[in-house]
């Protein structure tokens, strides 16, 4: 039994023995896939300088290559993952953009409410003793007593959610956070009460200051911590969604990069 030589100018005939009956294959696409996703959870620099992978079809361009694996498939898998965390990214500047914008609204509003100069004809003495001005509006009535404290509670408790909007982290201590947010809402109520005494027919009040800052409080604890909990989860099932796509992705890639599947020349029978 004899093999034909090659044509002039063409492949060489192969043996039989040369593709393993597919088994090397299979077994090939496997370790390509294993090592993409493992060159994918590499740090450095992404090799663009190394060959096209074994077996690479005469006249294919580096691009096909790109996109369906190979050799190259560590900078599909790294660039996917710049994709993914480039479109998160833009997620979060978004909802970081919106938190700024409708804190500066709430801030202006709040500023044309309590900055307004009031036309009357005579005004009380500044009340710096902490809780005389809750004690007095408890006087008046269980009606008017629950709008004064209400106004008092509510100027400021959209801070408690729009700050850590603003913020826009996930992952963070609770506390720290309440923390955070009180402060920054006292100050910010301290910083109304002190231009308050420049402006004619408003006063200083230090139970205005507790009632605001309480209201900052109670906002923050009924909504981040659930509002948080409720996207972290939202975030870990498109990261798992992802992740699968990603490995069929990449089977899809490693199937792509072997090519057709060769077939085996006939075999010339010798007399």
């Amino acid at each position: 039994m004899g093999v034909p030589p090659p044509k002039a100018g063409g492949e060489p005939t192969r043996s039989v023995g040369d593709y393993d009956n597919g088994g090397g294959t299979s077994r090939a696409r496997r370790a390509t896939g294993e090592r993409c996703r493992a060159r994918a959870r590499e740090p450095g620099k992404i090799d663009r300088t190394g060959p096209g992978p074994p077996g690479r079809p005469p006249g294919v361009p580096r691009s096909f290559l790109f996109e369906a694996g190979g050799t190259d498939s560590r900078e599909a898998c790294v660039l996917g993952g710049v994709q993914r965390q480039g479109s998160a990214g833009s997620a979060a500047i978004h909802f970081r953009a919106a938190g700024v914008i409708l804190l500066l609204a709430h801030l202006l509003l709040v500023s044309w409410l309590m900055l307004r100069p009031l036309d009357v004809v005579w005004v009380t003495a500044a009340n710096l003793e902490p809780l005389a001005g809750i004690k007095a509006d408890l006087a008046l009535g269980p009606v008017e007593a629950a709008r004064r404290i209400g106004e008092g509670l509510l100027l400021l408790a959209p801070l408690g959610v729009l700050l850590p909007m603003a913020g826009g982290k996930l992952a963070v201590s609770p506390l720290a956070s309440l923390t955070r947010t009180v402060a920054a809402g006292a100050l910010l109520s301290l910083g109304i009460e002190l231009l308050q005494t420049g402006v004619p027919g408003r006063v200083l009040d230090v139970d205005s200051l507790l009632l605001n800052t309480a209201g900052v409080a109670l906002a923050h604890l009924a909504v981040v911590p659930a509002g948080r909990a409720r996207l972290r989860r939202r975030h870990g099932r498109t990261s798992a969604a992802g992740s699968s796509r990603r490995q069929r992705g990449a089977m899809l890639r490693d199937d792509a990069s072997q090519g057709a599947t060769p077939t085996i020349p006939r075999v010339g029978i010798a007399p």
